[in-house]
């Protein structure tokens, strides 16, 4: 069935990604966002297949202008990467809370909405105390004075907001929290663009082919990294499929090591990596990686290996990277 979808943050990576597996799927898409973090550039192949609406997430007037019409909401408009969580945390707030609020209020004002999807984080596992980690661990702030919980906290009142303050009866509400997804154009604050860039500069644009980087901790932290194509259909599945009130991990169970990671986007660019250490910043996880079983059940078959989707992304930003280099 054609469905009438707003996006919010879907010109941001994984809401522009989401948008193209939506109109896939043959739905009516609207996108909502200011481009603050997203760009028009990200959805300029599909302009002509979308509705795309500029609006602040926290200008209520906005927002409810955008759900008019619509049956299904996918909420993804944030402030994400790591360096806004330390420098600019009043604005992570002021998105995630306010925003939100904005959201479920103007659900709740609209008729005819009959999904909503939440985009939650891993963020909100913080350090967990199993790993994989299932969708029941307890969600958790370990120190409000540490501005890193801006995010993971705002996330994990989001989730509340979600099953609790939205209360209009025929909503679907679904939650899922993806774990480290990855691919081209994911924006510049992430680990895979920030080792690429630095073996560009460390290699004079990769004239040398072996380099001196740095990296924040001993190496043996450990991710699970998700191709975003793999994250978009186990998005769209849990919105489908998933039931009321329903949480979902969206990612792979692979976990590695840090130091092997960046090891793999040095072989991908061809260069030999010698590799020194800094502390790591104060609330990083030493480890995360996704129990992935319920969505499973619902089909969920995540097919993208790390090397191949490592090597797309990997290709992408090393192309930017020299781009720039040439025309500077």
């Amino acid at each position: 069935m054609v469905k009438k979808v707003l996006v919010t943050g879907g010109t941001g990576f994984i809401g522009s990604n989401l948008v193209r597996g939506l109109l896939k799927k043959g739905h009516d898409v609207r996108v909502f966002d200011n481009n603050y973090r997203g760009r028009l550039h990200n959805i300029e192949d599909i302009a002509d297949k979308v509705e795309f609406v500029e609006g602040d997430i926290r200008r209520f007037e906005d927002v409810l202008s955008a759900v008019q019409g619509c049956d299904t909401v996918y909420h993804l408009a944030f402030i994400n990467g790591t360096e806004n969580f330390y420098k600019h945390p009043d604005l992570v707030l002021e998105v995630g809370v306010k925003g939100h609020l904005n959201v479920v209020d103007a659900i709740s004002q609209t008729d005819g909405i009959e999904t909503f999807i939440y985009a939650s984080s891993s963020e909100i596992y913080q350090v967990p105390d199993v790993v994989p980690t299932p969708e029941k661990v307890k969600g958790v702030v370990p120190d409000v004075h540490n501005p890193r919980y801006s995010y993971g906290g705002s996330k994990l009142l989001g989730e509340i907001l979600s099953l609790h303050y939205l209360k209009k009866e025929g909503v679907k509400k679904v939650i899922f929290r993806p774990h480290n997804i990855y691919g081209p154009a994911m924006g510049f604050e992430h680990v895979v663009p920030q080792i690429v860039k630095k073996i560009i500069d460390a290699s004079d644009g990769l004239q040398q082919q072996e380099v001196n980087i740095t990296i924040q901790g001993s190496g043996e932290e450990t991710r699970a990294f998700c191709y975003v194509k793999d994250a978009i259909d186990g998005i769209i599945l849990a919105a489908e499929k998933g039931g009321d009130s329903s949480v979902y991990n969206v990612g792979k169970e692979e976990e590695i090591k840090i130091i092997d990671f960046v090891k793999m986007i040095g072989d991908a660019m061809n260069v030999r990596l010698n590799i020194s250490h800094t502390n790591l910043q104060m609330g990083s996880t030493p480890r995360r990686c996704p129990d992935i079983s319920k969505l499973k059940q619902l089909g969920y078959e995540p097919s993208i290996s790390l090397k191949e989707g490592l090597q797309k992304s990997v290709e992408w930003y090393q192309d930017y990277y020299l781009k720039q280099l040439v025309n500077t």
